[in-house]
């Protein structure tokens, strides 16, 4: 039986994503029935990134600013050092990763995903990992950072780096099964 079917899921890149952390998750999610979209700021196709050198062509299925939250039930945010600081500088796609917080929606994100995640100003409060180099600025932001291969907080997976893949895709489609989260209160 197919644990994601009729669930819908974004996946926020551009040029500069990690190859590997947008490849499998996207087959892992593939895999148990979601429909899986690529979104980016970008038309057409975006550049990934591999063994510090470009890699393959990835086809868009929408630009950013064409969608909302309220068109996917979840969001997964690939790492790699370009991808997130490009990302993090286009407002729409800020608002993108907001909203799916203000609605209570499941999200994924691995290695320097978590950059969109303070970009957006939801780190607060939650407990969340990265790769070590963005572990300052996570705790910056008031985020309780610790060193684990995938951490779940509220609907919210991260992970560290490629190496945490299978944990992390495992956890993520547990979270993105379970959908909605109910908001936390203080």
């Amino acid at each position: 039986m197919s644990l994601l079917k009729d669930v819908r899921v974004a996946i926020l890149a551009t040029n500069g994503f990690e190859e590997s952390e947008l490849v499998e998750p996207k087959r892992a999610l593939e895999h148990e029935g979601a429909e899986v979209f690529i979104i980016s700021p970008e038309n057409d196709h975006i550049k990934g990134w591999k063994n510090g050198n470009w890699s393959d062509e990835i086809k868009v299925d929408a630009r950013v600013d064409q969608v909302s939250a309220k068109d996917f039930d979840s969001l997964m945010i690939p790492g790699g050092v370009i991808n997130p600081d490009l990302l993090r500088r286009d407002m729409t796609s800020v608002n993108f990763v907001k909203s799916f917080f203000d609605d209570h929606k499941p999200v994924a994100a691995i290695c320097h995903g978590p950059q969109m995640l303070i970009q957006a100003g939801v780190t607060n409060g939650r407990t969340l990992t990265s790769f070590e180099s963005i572990r300052k600025d996570l705790e910056n932001s008031g985020a309780h950072w610790v060193d684990e291969e995938v951490v779940v907080d509220r609907g919210l997976v991260t992970s560290r780096s490629p190496k945490d893949l299978p944990a992390f895709n495992k956890k993520m489609v547990e979270e993105f099964r379970e959908g909605k989260h109910a908001k936390q209160t203080a």
